[in-house]
């Protein structure tokens, strides 16, 4: 039984995650839209959590497109400067 639930994970760890084709604009919206149903309320628990896992997945989208956004932006501002990302 405990092999079965391993399979399973790594099965769902190497499917490719749909939110990975989300752009920024998208994910945010989508992640608003979630804020504001669990705000709401009036769901049950069990759609609650699916909601906030959603929100997980939709803010860590948001996270990556951020953190790549900061990365140009220094790689762009160092090589103004003439320096590598990172050094001074």
């Amino acid at each position: 039984m405990a092999e079965q639930h391993e399979q399973q994970d790594a099965a769902a760890a190497a499917a490719p995650n749909p939110d990975d084709a989300l752009g920024y604009e998208h994910a945010r919206d989508a992640l608003l839209e979630v804020v504001r149903q669990l705000e709401n309320g009036g769901t049950s628990l069990e759609e609650s959590l699916a909601l906030w896992e959603r929100g997980e997945q939709l803010a860590k989208v948001c996270q990556r497109w951020l953190d790549g956004a900061r990365a140009r932006l220094d790689a762009a501002l160092a090589a103004e400067e003439g320096t590598t990302p990172g050094g001074e």
